[in-house]
């Protein structure tokens, strides 16, 4: 997995796909979001804002999927996935069932990387 981003309290990491697939990490295994400092919940929530933004910006997708289970990995983490109507599961989640071979022909995920950077560093 790639780091994209690291403070003391939370990781992004990238989530090979081939849709924009990050997912946000509290670095404590925190098992639920109750369990996670007020301070912490609230930087969550805006890096949370600050990607589905970014991905509505940059990728203009069908829709943005935010989802946390944790059910395998008893760790409180994030996915935020920018959905689009000819992805690979669409309109299934990324876990359901395969819909259609992937076409997608998306603008290089790796300058929205780097936008996204530029954005949370300020």
């Amino acid at each position: 997995m790639s780091v994209i981003y690291q403070n003391e309290h939370i990781r992004i990491e990238v989530e090979p796909n081939s849709i924009p697939w990050l997912k946000i990490f509290t670095n404590h295994p925190y098992k639920e979001m109750s369990e996670v400092p007020k301070e912490i919940r609230y930087e969550i929530y805006e890096l949370l804002n600050t990607i589905e933004k970014e991905m509505i910006e940059y990728y203009n997708p069908t829709k943005i999927n935010i989802a946390s289970f944790g059910n395998y990995v008893p760790h409180v983490h994030w996915h935020i996935m920018a959905r689009f109507a000819n992805d690979t599961h669409y309109p299934e989640p990324m876990w359901g069932k395969q819909q259609r071979e992937d076409t997608l022909k998306l603008p290089s995920f790796d300058n929205f990387i780097s936008i996204l950077q530029h954005k949370i560093n300020r």
